[in-house]
Formats: structure tokens, C-alpha cells, sequence
């Protein structure tokens, strides 16, 4: 019996020293990585632009009417939903999404830059994101990392195109 109330001590000290430890992390990041591509400027931003139902970790992919004007969609992963709006749409060089919803532990925006090459392109994706929870923080900077979701895409993207891709900072 004793040594439940170990274990319970214990579990709560990692619980403070996690929360703690988030509290002292920013909560705005900007992260950036890219790879190269031998598809055409076009081709690839047309995948960026458009439905993400490529992408394995999105299950499903709908456009909803908004009322800005902007183009604004909802992916369905396998335990949420997130609204995303298009924030810049430069073909075949810029593209920019926020997150719409309000009501998320996280929000920011992506930016991806397609430069030409010789061979096809590069496409660099900067996340401008924020973590508003603190044990979400403590998670994507230590277990996780920041970086994790933009090397899936990165990949992802290649794996469309048949391409191994090396995704670099």
C-alpha cells in the first residue's frame, strides 16, 4: 500500500515538472525545413493548393463556404477536425494557411516557398505556430518536436510523387 503512495507522489512531481517546464517555454515557435523535388513548380503547388486527401494522416478532406471570401477547408485526422483558411495563394511560388479554429490547444500559420531548380524544386514550409497549453508546449518541444509534422508533410509530398526525399533544416 505504501508504495502507491509512492507512485502517486511521484506521478505528480512529473506532472508539476512537466507543466512547470511548459509554463517556461514560449509559446510562439517558427520552425522551417525544406526538400527538393523533380516535379515542375506547378505540379507541386497544385498538390499544396489543393484537397490534402494525398496526405495518410488526413481521413478525410471538405471545403466549407466562408463568408471572407477566402478558400477555407476542414481535414479530419483520425482523433480531430481542423478548419484551415488560405492566406496567400501566389501560383506557383507562395502559398500560406492559418488555422481558423479558435477553440485548439495550437494555432499558426505554414508558408511554403517553391523555388525552381535545375532538376524541379525545392519547397521550404515555415510554421509561424503557438502552443497555448503548456503540457501540449512541454510535448511538441521535447517528445515530439516542433519539426515532426512539417518532415510528414515534406515526405508525404514525396511519397505522392514516387520520390525519396531528403528533408533538410
Amino acid at each position: 500500500m505504501r508504495w502507491l503512495i509512492y507512485a502517486g507522489i511521484f506521478a505528480g512531481a512529473v506532472i508539476l515538472i512537466v507543466v512547470l517546464v511548459g509554463l517556461a517555454l514560449p509559446r510562439a515557435h517558427v520552425i522551417s525545413r525544406h526538400a527538393s523535388y523533380r516535379q515542375s513548380p506547378a505540379a507541386v503547388y497544385a498538390l499544396i493548393a489543393g484537397p490534402q486527401n494525398w496526405r495518410p494522416d488526413v481521413a478525410k478532406w471538405e471545403e466549407i463556404p466562408n463568408p471572407g471570401g477566402r478558400k477555407r477547408w476542414k481535414e479530419y485526422s483520425g482523433h480531430r477536425a481542423v478548419t484551415f483558411e488560405e492566406t496567400i495563394a501566389e501560383e506557383p511560388r507562395q502559398y500560406q494557411t492559418k488555422i481558423a479554429d479558435k477553440n485548439l490547444p495550437f494555432g499558426g500559420s505554414w508558408t511554403w516557398n517553391i523555388t525552381p531548380t535545375e532538376t524541379g524544386c525545392d519547397v521550404r514550409i515555415t510554421e509561424a505556430g503557438e502552443v497555448y497549453n503548456p503540457i501540449f508546449r512541454f510535448v511538441g518541444r521535447f517528445i515530439i518536436g516542433y519539426d515532426r509534422t512539417i518532415t510528414d508533410y515534406l515526405n508525404a509530398l514525396g511519397k505522392k510523387f514516387g520520390e525519396t526525399v531528403i528533408v533538410e533544416p
